[in-house]
């Protein structure tokens, strides 16, 4: 079908998802649409259950999928606007254009390397990334719980075999947002030993999965720790955390789980100055030390040498 079409606008979809169904007669009279106007593009639909193994090599990730096609290669990004008859006649249109006003420069330049400027232009071909960035901050009550992150559209049905959970955790951290930027927090880890520090240990961690069917489940054991350090005292919420692989069914959706539980321990740091007295009290054991061990080495002397005389 792309060899017989330079231009193609091709529906990847799966006949189970609802998004696909809804599409269908509006592929339908897209269709007919192009017929009666001739426009120079194929039109056509691929069944990604039929068709798993094709649409695993395009990278196929939710259904449907309206991709663009150009001399046999895709064009990225997949189309993402509205799904009606106009909008995609629209859409088609103006990609006739884009190749109407390329073949134009491209027949008027003589300069080899702007000829392959404007063709790189032409291309369009900006590759997609389909990940995303999450922050905020969750209430949760001091019992064990957790929470997870799952991949999800209001206008497509993802393809589960086709989900990649690689992430990468930025900051993850229990107790008041941000309680590290308190001038009083500041100063007292600047006086807290490195080992009571684990507030956050999974910043800048990458888990990554190379296979589908696949994702990481983070488990986490936090601890309250009392930091009463010179007089200032302040509550933080250390955590020790494991992960590991757990493998999916193909039909279901990986997600990256994170468990936490709350010890009933919890860690007081506390810092003692001691008194004058202490060291008064250390130097006099010091002191009676030193005299015990030099009346045992002079006792052993005397016998040795008394000795030695009787001899």
């Amino acid at each position: 079908f792309l060899d017989e079409h330079e231009m193609a606008f091709i529906d990847l979809y799966a006949p189970w998802c609802v998004w696909c169904q809804r599409l269908h007669p509006t592929w339908e009279k897209f269709a007919e649409e192009v017929a009666e106007e001739e426009m120079p593009i194929g039109v056509g639909k691929v069944d990604c259950v039929q068709q798993a193994e094709l649409c695993r090599e395009q990278r196929v990730m939710a259904f449907p999928t309206l991709r663009w096609y150009s001399q046999g290669k895709p064009v990225s990004p997949d189309y993402k606007m509205d799904r009606t008859v106009a909008a995609l006649t629209g859409f088609a249109k103006r990609k006739l254009e884009m190749d109407e006003k390329f073949k134009d420069w491209d027949k008027k330049e003589a300069d080899p390397e702007k000829r392959a400027r404007y063709r790189e232009l032409h291309a369009h071909n900006r590759p997609e990334h389909p990940g995303c960035q999450v922050s905020g901050h969750l209430y949760v009550n001091r019992v064990p719980g957790n929470f997870h992150l799952e991949a999800k559209s209001k206008n497509h049905n993802l393809n589960a075999a086709m989900t990649n959970l690689t992430h990468r955790v930025n900051h993850l951290s229990f107790g008041a947002p941000d309680f590290t930027a308190s001038r009083n927090m500041k100063r007292i880890l600047k006086t807290l030993p490195e080992e009571h520090q684990q507030f956050s240990p999974m910043d800048g961690t990458m888990y990554h999965t190379s296979k589908y069917h696949q994702a990481y489940h983070h488990y986490i054991k936090v601890v309250s720790t009392h930091l009463d350090m010179a007089g200032n005292t302040e509550t933080a919420y250390q955590f020790l955390e494991q992960s590991q692989i757990v493998y999916y069914d193909e039909v279901n959706v990986p997600e990256a789980r994170f468990s936490y539980d709350l010890s009933p321990m919890s860690v007081v740091v506390k810092r003692e100055g001691r008194k004058w007295y202490d060291y008064l009290t250390s130097l006099c054991a010091i002191i009676g030390g030193t005299f015990t061990t030099l009346g045992l080495i002079d006792a052993v002397l005397y016998k040795a040498f008394k000795a030695g005389k009787a001899d």
